[in-house]
């Protein structure tokens, strides 16, 4: 039998008198896609994210309480496990490398599903997530992203209101401005993505100078232990400037690999591009960020385990 919803306590639980088995996972999988989204958010990994709401769902299957709130239950337990993760010695030392890009995703083939807001999934508001501290990453999207109250905020985290506003608006002073100036059409955002991709893939000088940005940055994640094209090995750190990145990809288009297919798709809602090995192995995933109408960002994804899952398109 089922037990009756009770007044909340202000801690959104209450003596457990039973809940069925088909209504707990009925419930979680309800709440399983923001869930997943709210992991992936918080690590940049769509594996470990999985592992996150596994976890998730042991511990509510296994609770001793019964849950009047259950979405804001299950987000604290998503929440407090993603913390517990990025305190790890491992996530610590991943997290510190300067050239780590999340691992891009579709959408709709992982499970994560389509947002209203493509800034709160796409790769430049991930990446401005990462420089963030796990705990002001949780507070930014659990309000902005999971339109959740300070107060509610407070009791999923375990701290205080004001604590948490304070946390909100460290977060805030280092994303809204880029986060402002980062908006273009899709169609714009193609056309740009499509023009640089030929421009690389041809060692076009001019025409990437032309279409990027005088500051823009490029990040190319190759992994932990980095990747040699010809005699370059990748630079383990952002690439600033219009001019340098120009010249890096033109140095590289001059040993690409034959037989490597390009596929135009959809990653974290915007427009991008993977390289496919003639076996389908994917083996690069480039994406971009747009502003004033030229290339702001260049992310090219190299790391082979935050490529696998395109690969099961």
């Amino acid at each position: 039998m089922t037990a009756q919803i009770e007044e909340d306590d202000g801690r959104g639980v209450r003596d457990l008198r039973g809940l069925a088995m088909d209504d707990d996972l009925s419930v979680f999988e309800a709440n399983r896609p923001a869930l997943r989204a709210l992991a992936y958010r918080m690590l940049g990994e769509l594996s470990r994210a999985e592992d996150i709401v596994q976890e998730a769902w042991l511990r509510w299957q296994g609770r001793s309480v019964a849950v009047d709130a259950p979405r804001a239950f299950l987000l604290q337990i998503t929440t407090r496990l993603c913390l517990n993760e990025l305190e790890s010695a491992r996530a610590r030392h991943e997290e510190s490398r300067a050239d780590r890009l999340p691992e891009p995703v579709d959408l709709g083939s992982t499970g994560i599903g389509t947002v209203e807001v493509l800034d709160q999934i796409s790769m430049a508001f991930l990446v401005i997530l990462q420089r963030l501290s796990p705990a002001e990453r949780a507070v930014l999207l659990l309000h902005d992203v999971f339109d959740l109250a300070h107060g509610e905020i407070a009791v999923l985290l375990g701290k205080s209101e004001a604590a948490c506003r304070q946390l909100m608006r460290r977060a805030r002073d280092h994303v809204t401005a880029e986060r402002r100036v980062l908006q273009a059409s899709t169609e714009e955002h193609q056309r740009l993505l499509q023009a640089f991709i030929r421009a690389s893939r041809d060692g076009d000088t001019q025409q990437m100078i032309r279409l990027l940005a005088h500051d823009a940055v490029l990040i190319v994640d190759a992994g932990p232990e980095g990747r040699k094209v010809g005699p370059i090995r990748s630079v383990g750190k952002p690439v600033q400037g219009a001019k340098r990145i120009a010249a890096l990809l033109t140095a590289v288009a001059k040993y690409r690999g034959m037989g490597v297919a390009v596929r135009d798709c959809t990653l974290n809602g915007q427009p991008a591009m993977v390289s496919i090995a003639a076996d389908g192995t994917p083996l690069a995933a480039v994406l971009i960020s747009v502003a004033g109408g030229a290339i702001r960002h260049v992310f090219v994804q190299l790391d082979p385990r935050r490529l696998r899952h395109l690969g099961e398109q």
